[in-house]
This record gives C-alpha cells, structure tokens and sequence, in this order.
C-alpha cells in the first residue's frame, strides 16, 4: 500500500510540475494599444486617458509626478511571448507630460 501511495504521490507531483512548465504566465491587463495615437501631449487629461485605456494596471511617481502603467505581459517557457506597456507620465495639471509605448509583437 506504501509503495502504490508513493507512486500515485510521484505521478500527482510530475502532472503538476509539467503543467506549470508548459503553461504560460500573464501579468498586467489588455489594453487598447491601438489608441496610443490618440494621446496628445500637453493637451490629454488623466481623464482622456482612462476614457481611452481604463484604469491604470501600476501607478507610480517618476520625479515628484504622478505615472501610470498600462501593461499586458504574456511570458511563455516555450514558444515566443508577447508584451506591451504604455507608460503615461503627467505634470502637475494633471495633463500628459509625456508617454513610452513598447511592444514585442511586429507591425504587420
């Protein structure tokens, strides 16, 4: 009966750890990375930005003023992964300073 739990305890344990190498992991939320180009600097309130791209996944403060993160994170142990972040940083009024797009995925 010992040996048969062992085995059955082996089995679950390698089911397990298969499962979590072959799986992917995704940090952060989709977002519509399409209307980047709608973002005007001096111009886009904190407002226009979440009408845009909704709540912000990460906030933060770069230099005393406020940023927020938009990201949607995609890793893979196999096979390749995919990423993107928007970061929005805004002055004191609360209007866009200025952004940084990044994205793994080729522009078709």
């Amino acid at each position: 009966m010992k040996s048969i739990m062992f085995n059955v305890q082996k089995i679950f344990c390698t089911v397990v750890v298969t499962g979590l190498l072959s799986g992917c992991v995704t940090v952060g939320h989709e977002f519509p990375a399409g209307q980047v180009s709608s973002i005007k600097i001096g111009e886009s309130t904190q407002n226009d930005i979440t009408n845009l791209f909704g709540t912000p996944w990460r906030t933060g403060v770069e230099n005393g003023l406020k940023t927020w993160t938009y990201g949607d994170y995609n890793y893979s142990l196999f096979g390749n992964g995919n990423s993107e972040d928007l970061v929005v940083r805004f002055n004191k009024y609360n209007i866009v300073s200025s952004y940084t797009f990044n994205s793994t995925k080729r522009s078709k």
